[in-house]
């Protein structure tokens, strides 16, 4: 159970989501499917106690499509990002979205993990997509765990999922 507040990112968490970004992301901007985004600038939702943030999720919404941009969970195990995910599932069908969706990298083994015990379901494979993300950004050629970082895994959920 999450003993955390979930509320929507406002400006003044701007300097706080770029300074996570940093850390979590090694820039302040993600780049996926060959675009940038500024996360300080997109919709979002925090999970905090008072004045301990312990989480972000980041997501845009075009047409009924809502991405996931980015989650980071500064406490795991706990629920913070089970929280997260719930709270960008009720904005998105609130918008009338028909569809939320994300990309992870093939490495990412946590995170296929997280979402797919979350009912996200596997529906594409982007072969090759991070050697665009690279000309955009640093990322290393092979995970913590030894894995190849090559692909781009595109997961969805949709209503009643």
């Amino acid at each position: 159970m999450c003993e955390y507040d979930v509320r929507e990112v406002n400006r003044g968490d701007a300097q706080w989501v770029r300074q996570l970004m940093i850390e979590r992301w090694g820039a302040d901007f993600i780049v996926a499917h060959g675009r940038v985004y500024d996360c300080a600038e997109l919709k979002g939702f925090a999970a905090a106690s008072g004045q301990e943030r312990a989480g972000l999720l980041t997501y845009v919404i075009e047409g009924t499509d809502c991405e996931i941009v980015s989650l980071d969970s500064l406490r795991p195990g706990i629920g913070i990002g089970s929280a997260l995910i719930e709270a960008v599932k009720a904005a998105a069908w609130k918008a009338g979205c028909r569809r939320l969706w994300l990309t992870t990298t093939n490495d990412n083994l946590n995170a296929l993990r997280f979402y797919q015990k979350r009912g996200f379901r596997l529906v594409k494979i982007h072969r090759d997509a991070v050697e665009c993300a690279r000309r955009l950004k640093p990322i290393p050629a092979t995970s913590a765990d030894g894995i190849s970082i090559r692909d781009e895994i595109e997961l969805e959920l949709r209503p009643g999922e």
